[in-house]
C-alpha cells in the first residue's frame, strides 16, 4: 500500500507492507528525531542532519539488537538447566504425558 509520509515538512509517498497507523507512527517519530538533530546541530544542512539522525538511530538498533541476542542466549540458558533439572527429577527420562493422557487411562470410568 502507498502511504504518505511527511519529514522535514517534505511529503514522501511510500509503498510499505505494514498498517498505514504504523508507518505514519514511524515518520513521526522519525521526523522527530530529524528535528532533535537539527536543534543540536545548527548551520548545518538538512541533508547532513538526516544522516547524523540515521545514524543514531542505526546505533541504537544495533545496541538493542545485541542486547536482544544476549538476553537470548540467557534464556537459553536458563531453558537448558531447567531442562537438564526436569530429567533428572522426573521419572522416564522427563517426558511428560499430556494432560489429557490421564483421563484415557484404562480402567478410568469416565472413558
Amino acid at each position: 500500500m502507498a502511504v504518505t509520509i511527511t519529514l522535514r515538512g517534505r511529503h514522501y509517498t511510500v509503498r510499505s507492507d505494514e498498517p498505514e497507523e504504523d508507518v505514519l507512527r514511524l515518520a513521526r517519530w522519525l521526523d522527530d528525531r530529524i528535528a532533535e538533530m537539527a536543534e543540536r546541530t545548527p548551520g548545518v544542512d538538512g541533508e547532513t542532519v538526516a544522516l547524523l539522525a540515521a545514524l543514531n538511530v542505526a546505533s541504537e538498533y544495533s545496541r538493542f539488537r545485541r542486547k536482544v541476542v544476549e538476553d537470548l542466549s540467557g534464556l537459553d540458558r536458563d531453558l537448558s538447566a531447567v531442562s537438564a533439572i526436569l530429567e533428572v527429577t522426573l521419572p522416564d527420562g522427563g517426558e511428560v504425558p499430556p494432560p489429557d493422557a490421564e483421563a484415557e487411562a484404562p480402567g478410568d470410568p469416565g472413558a
